[in-house]
């Protein structure tokens, strides 16, 4: 009994402990972006809203289709309307009605024919258009956030290794210089000057590590991936820049048609262009049939459900056409309005061309520049490198101060930073330029 008490406390303790284990991820750039277009808020709820449409779409179709109502009326007359007649100078009192009285009638109807039924069902098709439209426009902003987030966890990964090496450096610099200060063969300023340097990159360090930690929250966030998850990427910041190295890009044509941005212009556009269509058919008459049958019954008494109540059936036939006449010039001012609306829409699809075509050049020179500044940072750090090498090994020599070494190593640094961002601007500044080319 003791045994089964311990298997079943043991049992219950692994089950709570696999409950609270989190689960972990590793993602590639290429797999982190594919969870991403699966699981990020935005792109869920971008997904609910084309079903939604999809729906409205139904909902606005059904208005033509036939439709059925069925209806019920119960009425109890607890006190019945009186009258009374003279008839040879005898008055009379009489009761008009019955104490209860039941209705059930089934009504069908059909619309045949109204001009703003056929435009609100090419406005179903537009609207549907717009959210499939506003899901691509989703789908890449979520990429191009994917991607820079990406890069700069990468980044903050990269410059923590930097400075982590720079710091074990400087502090075997401290350390020497200290036990050459002791030997009472240099000034103690060189020793203050490197312990400046020393806490500089500290603190540096410190705030990177603090910055890596909100980069890897903020790409778990647009990943869908709950915060307190783990998350390791696997790509490396390196390489990723120089996949992303593509001077073909360059020489490819803007169609700007393919951007989302000028397809949402033209949704307005259509939009608009509907909209004076149904003002314009709000000027044609409607024609409607419907079809009633139904039965009533009627007693002092409330005996409606009774085997041997009698009902009394009826049906008709009903065609209702209304002819719009005169609207006190209403409908002009409306139709009038939506030309206004047609035309700024034109314009501003106009306006959306020419800064997309602007926004492509700027964003290819921005990339091809992007790649010249990873050339020239990377030329700077080899030479940065060197001299800093050169005067370290003067300044052991005693032919140099410590001011010019730390000089030389803050140059370094600046270097190590320069190029690492250049790693990161070549990635984000190509993600950019596809998101205006439409490019996954």
């Amino acid at each position: 009994m003791k045994n089964k008490l311990i298997l079943t406390l043991l049992l219950f303790v692994s089950i709570i402990h696999a409950q609270e284990q989190k689960q972990s991820y590793s993602f590639s750039l290429q797999q982190a972006l594919e969870h991403a277009l699966k699981n990020n808020y935005s792109i869920i709820n971008a997904d609910r809203d084309i079903e939604a449409a999809k729906k409205k779409k139904w909902e606005t179709t059904t208005i033509g289709l036939p439709h059925i109502e069925g209806n019920v009326n119960y009425l109890n007359n607890f006190k019945i309307q009186q009258n009374q007649f003279t008839v040879n100078g005898q008055t009379s009192t009489l009761e008009f009605g019955n104490y209860n009285s039941m209705d059930a009638s089934l009504k069908l109807s059909q619309l045949i024919f109204d001009g703003s039924y056929l435009v609100g069902l090419q406005s179903a098709r537009t609207y549907l258009k717009i959210s499939e439209n506003a899901k691509v426009k989703t789908n890449q902003e979520i990429r191009e956030i994917v991607i820079n987030s990406y890069g700069n966890v990468l980044l903050a990964d990269e410059s923590i290794g930097i400075l982590e090496k720079n710091k074990t450096i400087l502090e075997k610099t401290v350390f020497e210089t200290q036990q050459t200060y002791n030997n009472g063969l240099i000034e103690e300023e060189n020793v203050e000057q490197f312990q400046i340097t020393l806490a500089s990159v500290k603190s540096s360090l410190e705030n990177v590590k603090r910055q890596k930690k909100i980069a890897l929250n903020m790409l778990k966030l647009v990943l869908g991936i709950e915060l307190e998850e783990q998350l390791t990427l696997t790509d490396n910041l390196n390489s990723l820049a120089q996949n992303n190295v593509d001077l073909a890009i360059l020489k490819e044509e803007f169609k700007v048609e393919n951007n989302i941005d000028y397809q949402i212009g033209k949704n307005v556009e259509e939009s608009n262009r509907l909209l004076l269509k149904l003002e314009k058919s709000k000027a044609l008459p409607s024609l409607g049939a419907s079809v009633n049958f139904g039965s009533n019954t009627f007693g002092s008494r409330f005996t409606m459900f009774n085997g041997d109540q009698r009902w009394y059936n009826y049906s008709n036939l009903g065609i209702g056409l209304n002819v719009p006449i005169f609207s006190s010039l209403g409908r002009s001012a409306r139709t009038q309005q939506a030309k206004i609306a047609l035309e700024q829409s034109k314009t501003e699809l106009k306006e959306t061309e020419q800064k997309l075509k602007l926004q492509f050049e700027k964003s290819k020179s921005d990339y091809e520049y992007s790649i010249e500044q990873l050339s020239t940072s990377k030329s700077n750090l080899n030479l940065a490198e060197r001299i800093e090498g050169k005067q370290e090994i003067k300044f052991k020599e005693g032919l140099s101060s410590s001011f010019d070494l730390t000089k030389a190593q803050e140059q370094l640094y600046d270097a190590q930073q320069k190029y690492l961002q250049s790693l990161l601007d070549v990635i984000n500044k190509r993600a950019s330029l596809e998101k205006l080319t439409n490019k996954n």
